[in-house]
């Protein structure tokens, strides 16, 4: 079981503990039709997890480069050796984690992250590696694929990652906070795999039905494109349908259902303002019949949504949320319960239905349902930060 040191800055002195990981969970508290366990705490902003199948363990990565198993029974934790070279910059490092469909014969790890290319330049990558479950190691790690180009920027990695009902890997990448919001904006230029979700098979290779395999000048790995930075992907467990929750500008956050060669508009078409302006980037997306309208939008002045990781519950353990949409919030500190209507249907309607842990004042990284227990597990992004478990009452 390892201890780490932690350090972190409280009224401008440095702080420095020892974190030890401990069985014994530090806050059970009864709320609204559910209890908040906090299993674990020491994390230094923690982003992405991963259940393993048959194993009370799940896999959880801290933006600064630990990939560890956390067991959901004891609350132990323990770091995993192994990792790849890593970029740790702002909002860049070790990002998002998921698991080979076929986990049971091909104990495969995804992990996506930022790292350079030598010359002081980053960008957003995927790699894997074998879980050698008793040893804690990732053996045979390998980079899969690179989102290019490299830039400067430090900012804006996208970088969810999911399987498909397809068995084909989806990844989001960011625009890496590019400002010139003008039809050249790298979101729209499909030579480049900037703000884009990217398709790949399991070993990393193109596959042959990507909507531009067959274009010159056009990445074959972009399977749409014209995003900013959706930090959320799901899997809709009914339609199979890939779900992205996505930052606005000012406001301007979303909520898309991914087509297959679609042009998310951005930035030449967006809901939201420039910063601490009122003025729209683009035109209102509805009023082009070239882009894919969002299921769902916070428009300028609202407040926005800054969202982050995002589940469909499909588990046993909460009956009442049976099929909701789930997404963190950042910057307003609380997760988002949302309901979904006719997920089959041209005719969707998406609400946003409850605000949970609000109180808290977390920001909400990630959350995703266990598949024994349907319990729903949330990372909160700070230092020190817990894993914290819903259950019901």
């Amino acid at each position: 079981m390892n201890r780490r040191t932690i350090l972190s800055v409280s009224g401008g002195v440095l702080m420095m503990s020892v974190a030890g990981y401990s069985s014994v969970r530090d806050e059970e508290e009864d709320t609204d039709g559910f209890e908040v366990e906090e299993l674990e705490h020491g994390l230094s902003h923690p982003w992405g997890m991963a259940f393993l199948p048959d194993e009370t363990q799940m896999l959880v990565t801290e933006r600064d480069g630990h990939l560890s198993l956390l067991d959901r029974e004891t609350g132990d934790l323990e770091e995993v050796d192994g990792m790849p070279e890593l970029h740790v910059q702002h909002q860049g490092g070790l990002l998002d984690v998921t698991i080979h469909p076929d986990f049971s014969d091909e104990q495969w790890i995804y992990l996506t992250y930022s790292a350079t290319n030598g010359d002081d330049e980053s960008a957003t990558h995927v790699g894997r590696g074998q879980l050698d479950l008793d040893e804690a190691t990732l053996e045979e790690f390998e980079e899969l694929h690179v989102a290019e180009p490299f830039t400067g920027s430090n900012f804006h990695f996208g970088s969810r990652v999911v399987f498909g009902e397809d068995g084909l890997l989806y990844m989001t990448t960011g625009d890496q906070d590019f400002k010139d919001f003008g039809p050249d904006h790298v979101s729209q230029d499909r030579s480049n795999e900037l703000g884009a979700t990217l398709r790949l098979e399991p070993d990393g290779s193109i596959p042959d039905d990507n909507p531009f395999v067959d274009e010159d000048d056009v990445a074959d790995a972009i399977y749409s494109y014209g995003h900013r930075n959706s930090q959320g992907m799901a899997v809709h467990p009914e339609t199979g349908d890939i779900w992205q929750s996505e930052h606005g500008e000012e406001d301007g956050d979303e909520i898309n259902i991914i087509e297959a060669g679609g042009n998310y508009g951005w930035p030449v078409a967006h809901y939201g303002c420039e910063y601490d302006t009122e003025e729209p980037i683009g035109d209102m997306p509805e009023e082009r019949d070239d882009v894919v309208d969002p299921i769902y939008y916070w428009e300028c002045t609202s407040g926005g949504f800054p969202p982050s990781g995002t589940t469909f519950y499909n588990g046993d353990a909460f009956p009442e949320w049976q099929g909701d949409l789930f997404i963190g919030n950042l910057a307003d500190e609380y997760l988002g319960r949302f309901t979904v209507d006719g997920a089959d249907d041209e005719d969707i309607a998406v609400e946003e239905a409850e605000s949970l842990l609000d109180d808290r004042g977390w920001r909400i990284r990630d959350v995703e349902a266990a598949p024994d227990t349907g319990y729903l597990y949330v990372l909160v992004d700070q230092g020190n930060a817990p894993v914290v478990r819903l259950t019901p009452e």
